[in-house]
């Protein structure tokens, strides 16, 4: 297969991405220092791909994409592993940006692109790691919370308009719980290490799930967070 991670630097986009070209697939990672992208590189410079990358540069996304697709020819599968996210509590603008700018517009721009050119290939399956966090709102992070849910609700649309196309097109939304990467901060329950939950999470790409909790019994989670009242969420 030919493959696409856009954020790959690290954490579970790095540890996905080492997992597939073990296997010897063809790997194209993306990210913004490049020097970690060499670093990648060089455990395996057959199968490496690299461009560096800023998903919230959207116009570069365009130039990005379109040098992949002329590089591989063909695309199997594009995993968006991109994300950011940190407390405000002030409402500061600046972080409140940078989340939008990462989850939603970067997102959406590498979806659709995914999605257009597998319509054309008439093939292709996209992935997302999103969050469990889409189910809720927080009062502590909140455009990260509202962009998880956008992505939910814009994989599902795709997983849609895949079904009702004539391609054979796939659309997976991961939805982990807490895991061991840099994006987990404060105190946490139920935290997966980055092996664990990168193995769950290629197991559901390969079965090609339209959803998937990582680890598992996240989707519990997700059941009581749904009937959950709203007051109780103040005390979390």
């Amino acid at each position: 297969m030919n493959i696409i991670i856009f954020g790959a630097t690290s954490g579970i986009g790095k540890e996905l991405a080492r997992i597939y070209t073990d296997e010897g697939h063809q790997v194209a990672i993306t990210g913004r220092r490049l020097e970690k992208l060499k670093e990648i590189q060089q455990t395996n410079p057959e199968k490496y791909l690299i461009k560096q990358h800023d998903v919230t540069d959207i116009p570069s996304t365009d130039i990005v994409f379109k040098e992949l697709v002329s590089d591989l020819k063909t695309i199997d599968l594009i995993i968006y592993s991109s994300g950011t996210g940190k407390p405000n509590y002030q409402l500061d603008w600046g972080i409140e940006k940078e989340t939008l700018d990462t989850n939603i517009m970067g997102a959406t721009k590498v979806f659709g692109l995914a999605f257009n050119l597998f319509r054309k290939q008439e093939y292709g399956h996209l992935v997302s790691i999103s969050s469990i966090a889409a189910v809720r709102g927080n009062r502590h992070v909140p455009a990260y919370f509202a962009s998880k849910a956008f992505q939910k609700n814009y994989l599902e649309s795709l997983w849609l308009k895949g079904k009702s196309s004539k391609a054979d097109i796939s659309v997976t939304d991961i939805i982990p719980g807490f895991v061991d990467t840099a994006m987990a901060q404060g105190d946490t329950f139920w935290m997966a290490s980055t092996e664990k939950a990168t193995q769950q999470i290629y197991t559901a790409i390969k079965k090609k799930k339209k959803r998937a909790y990582i680890t598992k019994r996240w989707r519990l989670v997700a059941i009581l967070l749904r009937i959950l009242p709203a007051r109780l969420l103040l005390k979390m």
